[in-house]
């Protein structure tokens, strides 16, 4: 599984001044452009064949220009994380008082839903690109992981003790995780908060039962 992050730091549209040849040049949504190119050549060539010089060149800008926005080709797929994280725990936070633990982890699973229908072909490419590539599983591992810690912190802020806080925020990721791969599976046409109340509802059968 792959977690489609989304960057709501940044409009949908953003201009960047390029100096280059001793004149500045307007580029129009230049992280946009460098995304695009970055998915493309990763399908194309393999996320370890592309280099960054590449990516700046099929999005016809800089290698300046890329580090302006991305640490490394790493972030193109993982960049925007804090804003999902901090997104989920809003939701948490956000619940009514009177929400059990897991109800408070499906209030965040649903505060989350909204950004990723709005990206989901993004997300589906992403999925395919990381799935090819065990150093980037690992990062995706990493990045779960923090969202886990992330979410039961939120819990324990709400009074719930451990151990119960750090489970139920697993058991939250591996709802979003279950019904993420759901979701960019081809021929699916659920929205994924569908997916997610399903899967939702399929782990507390199993706990019931």
């Amino acid at each position: 599984m792959s977690l489609g992050v989304i960057d709501l730091s940044t409009p949908m549209s953003l201009g960047v001044i390029n100096y280059s040849g001793g004149m500045a040049r307007w580029q129009p949504d230049a992280i946009g452009r460098l995304t695009e190119a970055a998915l493309t050549l990763f399908g194309e060539r393999g996320f370890d064949e592309t280099t960054v010089a590449d990516i700046a060149e099929r999005a016809g800008l800089t290698k300046r220009t890329f580090f302006r926005y991305f640490a490394d080709k790493r972030e193109v797929l993982f960049r925007g994380s804090e804003s999902l994280e901090q997104l989920f725990v809003d939701g948490v936070l956000g619940a009514p008082a009177s929400s059990s633990p897991l109800d408070a982890a499906a209030a965040g699973l649903q505060s989350i839903a909204p950004m990723f229908e709005e990206r989901r072909e993004f997300a589906a490419r992403r999925q395919q690109i990381i799935a090819a590539n065990p150093e980037l599983q690992e990062r995706e591992l990493i990045k779960m992981a923090s969202l886990s810690r992330a979410v039961a912190q939120a819990l324990r802020r709400r009074g719930i003790d451990e151990p119960a806080a750090t489970l139920t925020a697993e058991a939250g990721i591996t709802v979003f995780r279950v019904a993420f791969e759901r979701w960019v599976a081809e021929g699916n046409r659920q929205p994924l908060l569908e997916l997610m109340r399903e899967s939702l509802s399929e782990l507390r059968a199993v706990a019931a039962g």
